[in-house]
């Protein structure tokens, strides 16, 4: 029997161009967008019907969920974020930021944080609807973030090779790590906030101890080209990648083992780059987007047993 048994479940097509966005809103649902501009909720109890919230005037690369407001955070490329109140699909709030893109949304506090292509960390006062400040560390894109609340701080990646970490009381930079050969695209704090996960262009991840001022503990060449994204299953014992060589990637969180790989050969998976995935806490299921304009719901079964039995033999 193997780990790791995957079957596909469902390949969503409701978008008309490449999809980069995607988050989650609870156990069950959750939001994607892309180059169309549409914003759309889908919901894992009936995944074939998906629900417009907005249309964007242009791309959409970064989505965020307000659970306080019930309403999402849409970064609009050259132009800004937008808000939309989810009941009633109607923007409540824009804001103009730069001329460039926008590659990550996260929320923390009062505060929306906005990773901006021309290096500028913009943090935005959400009640006052104002740029209260803009980080600038780098002259080149800033690419992802997460946050630690346990520690006060956020993990920035940088298309210069390198992530900061920044106190998110203060917002002031507190280290500077020299990551990787290549831009930093996709950052991810473990659950129990141990370690934190980078994947890079390079194609490698690596994992960094928290505890310990961030020293690198592992670095694994993980896909032949960039890792878009990183997530944690709902429990923290694995977590997936995903890569512009059109695979996702099963791990042991512990280990750093490759358990399995879900590619168009052996799984009927994505034609073209695989962008952003959801690991939901509905049914275990697995969802990831892709160039290829689809959506598609994973069900991953894991025998944790399995490599408990192989030890012992």
């Amino acid at each position: 029997m193997d780990r790791v048994s995957v079957n596909k479940l469902h390949t969503l097509s409701g978008h008309s161009d490449s999809i980069y966005a995607m988050t989650g809103i609870d156990s069950s649902s959750f939001l994607s967008s892309g180059s169309d501009g549409q914003v759309v909720m889908w919901h894992l109890s009936d995944p074939e019907n998906g629900r417009l919230i907005a249309k964007i005037p242009s791309s959409v690369y970064s989505l965020a969920y307000d659970n306080e407001n019930n309403s999402i955070v849409v970064g609009q490329n050259f132009e800004g974020i937008h808000i939309i109140d989810i009941q009633a699909k109607k923007e409540i709030m824009s804001l103009q930021l730069a001329k460039t893109y926008f590659f990550d949304i996260k929320l923390v506090n009062d505060y929306i944080i906005v990773a901006g292509g021309d290096g500028t960390v913009y943090v935005i006062d959400k009640k006052r609807n104002l740029i209260a400040q803009k980080l600038q560390y780098s002259n080149e894109s800033a690419r992802c973030i997460d946050i630690i609340e346990s520690r006060n701080e956020m993990a920035i990646g940088y298309s210069d090779n390198k992530i900061r970490i920044i106190d998110i009381e203060t917002f002031e930079l507190k280290q500077t790590i020299d990551a990787h050969a290549n831009s930093v695209f996709t950052l991810k704090y473990h659950p129990s906030g141990k370690y934190l996960l980078s994947g890079s262009r390079d194609a490698h991840f690596k994992v960094w101890d928290v505890s310990s001022d961030y020293v690198l503990r592992e670095s694994v060449v993980a896909h032949m080209y960039a890792i878009n994204n990183v997530d944690f299953s709902p429990n923290g014992k694995h977590f997936v990648t995903c890569s512009m060589d059109k695979s996702i990637k099963v791990w042991d969180a512990k280990s750093f083992r490759l358990l399995k790989v879900i590619d168009k050969a052996r799984h009927a998976g994505h034609g073209t780059s695989v962008n952003k995935l959801f690991w939901s806490n509905y049914n275990h299921q697995l969802i990831s987007c892709s160039d290829d304009r689809t959506i598609s719901i994973w069900d991953l079964k894991i025998n944790d047993e399995y490599e408990d039995h192989a030890f012992r033999n």
